[in-house]
């Protein structure tokens, strides 16, 4: 990536492109902040000089301020005191159990979740946790705005920094994203008539879901206030471990994709928690509307990782950026399910019509459309107004099988959540090392963090009572 220099003599790179400026508005700013917790205690001059030797050489973004150029916006290269991105908190000393410091970092993190960025720094920082939790011995908390890249950009970034621990000389690898082979008719799909078919489909299931994301809003439930402003306020983050060889298992036996069975899980623990939430004050959950907005990564991978040279470089079939999108998805209501397994092959479903249909591309194109025409604002309060009429938004990464190090640290786990989401709840999900690791953020004193975690792993626990009924050499018809 090239810097383009201009008559007042400073060094630009090309202009941020209209989802990044999108990205970072007065009406929306999000950003993503990732943890990794270090195995061993944190070694805070390694991490300095990781990044001043490393990071900041990663892309160019992470050393530029985003500036005005005759109405455009343009990356401003400029110079990077690591003391001014780089934190180290003093929470208090004395005999304390891991469990104490992590309601300290618990805290500490719903505080960093609310702080702005300077606008004449470059929009990242990192907090260096020291102190022992009941998870790890230390904690390295990175918060990136959304408008230098997306989470593939990111993912792609940190793993240009790790090593494999048990041994750095090989390389990492990653799990198999491909879903389970399905055989039948669905092979053949190349007759005249299938395809005339399914684009007839899909186009119908685009204009609706234009007309429904365009005027109807979910109903107000116990995981959806209907309140503005709700990304302004303070944020739990909570997650809960899953083994990926028991979502695995649950894949093979229904024919399903990973991504099915995830997203069957979270509605299924979604719609309980609502059920169990009831007798507040909002009306019936079980047939409440309900949309969950899956971020899609819009590029064509198979799950790989390309190196940031390659996507930084011209022409590169993996751009660094945003390449991302939403996937408007309706949460199957329990008037609608007779048993578990239910949620996870309706999400199937619903997740399958809408890859098949034009509703991304379309709303896409419509982005792109505003932003031209009346501008990045305008496009931005369009993307605010989708997340704000839905309930709640997935995002799925993919890190390493092995386990990796970063500047001497093992890693021993890894979580992110998304910031700036104008939503009482975001769910993210992350697999590495075996394990799937499902996050949340949620409102506080509106949603009950861990009565949601109870919800997830009572979820999981019955699909995968009822999944290990079938037999294994009998896959479950769709």
């Amino acid at each position: 990536m090239e810097f383009i220099k201009v008559d007042d003599g400073d060094y630009y790179n090309e202009p941020v492109s209209p989802t990044g400026q999108c990205l970072n508005t007065s009406v929306l700013s999000m950003s993503v902040l990732g943890v990794l917790e270090s195995e061993v205690p944190i070694d805070e001059s390694k991490i300095m000089s990781f990044l001043q030797d490393v990071f900041l050489h990663i892309n160019p973004r992470f050393c530029s301020i985003m500036v005005d150029v005759d109405g455009e916006k343009q990356w401003k290269k400029v110079e990077v005191k690591l003391t001014d991105h780089v934190h180290v908190p003093i929470f208090p000393s004395g005999v304390l159990s891991p469990e104490s410091y992590d309601l300290y970092l618990g805290d500490y993190i719903s505080k960093v979740v609310l702080e702005k960025y300077p606008e004449d720094k470059p929009l990242w920082e990192v907090h260096i946790v020291k102190y022992p939790t009941s998870t790890a011995a230390g904690n390295l908390i990175f918060k990136l705005h959304h408008a230098l890249g997306d989470g593939y950009s990111f993912m792609s970034a940190l793993l240009s920094c790790l090593q494999r621990a048990d041994d750095p000389s090989r390389p990492l690898t990653f799990p198999s994203r491909r879903g389970s082979e399905r055989k039948g008719r669905d092979v053949y799909y190349k007759s005249a008539l299938r395809w005339v078919s399914q684009n007839l489909a899909s186009a119908f299931y685009a204009v609706k879901d234009l007309g429904w994301n365009a005027f109807v809003e979910d109903d107000r439930t116990p995981i959806r206030s209907g309140n503005s402003g709700v990304e302004f306020l303070p944020m739990d983050i909570s997650s809960l471990i899953f083994s990926l060889d028991e979502i695995k298992l649950i894949k093979n036996k229904l024919n399903v994709t990973i991504n099915d069975v995830i997203c069957g899980i979270v509605f299924f623990a979604t719609r309980l928690y609502m059920q169990e939430m009831i007798n507040n004050n909002q009306k019936s959950s079980s047939a409440a509307s309900c949309r969950a907005l899956v971020l899609v990564n819009t590029r064509i991978t198979h799950g790989d990782y390309k190196p940031v040279k390659q996507m930084i470089g011209p022409n590169s079939e993996m751009p660094w950026g945003n390449r991302i999108a939403f996937m408007p998805i309706s949460m199957p209501k329990l008037t609608e399910i007779l048993n578990p397994l239910d949620f996870v092959f309706e999400a199937q479903k619903r997740i399958k019509r809408k890859r098949s249909s034009f509703s991304v591309s379309f709303y896409n194109k419509l982005f792109e459309i505003v932003s031209k025409l009346r501008g990045h604002e305008a496009a931005s309060r369009y993307m605010h107004n989708r997340l704000m009429k839905s309930s709640l938004m997935i995002s799925n990464m993919i890190a390493p099988v092995e386990k990796a190090a970063l500047a001497d640290h093992p890693i021993k786990g890894v979580y992110f959540m998304v910031l700036g989401i104008p939503q009482d709840i975001i769910i993210t999900i992350v697999s590495y090392m075996g394990d799937l690791r499902i996050s949340f953020g949620t409102q506080k004193d509106f949603i009950d963090p861990q009565k949601f975690k109870s919800c997830l792993k009572n979820a999981f626990e019955m699909i995968l009572e009822v999944t290990d009924k079938i037999p294994i050499e009998t896959k479950a018809s769709l």
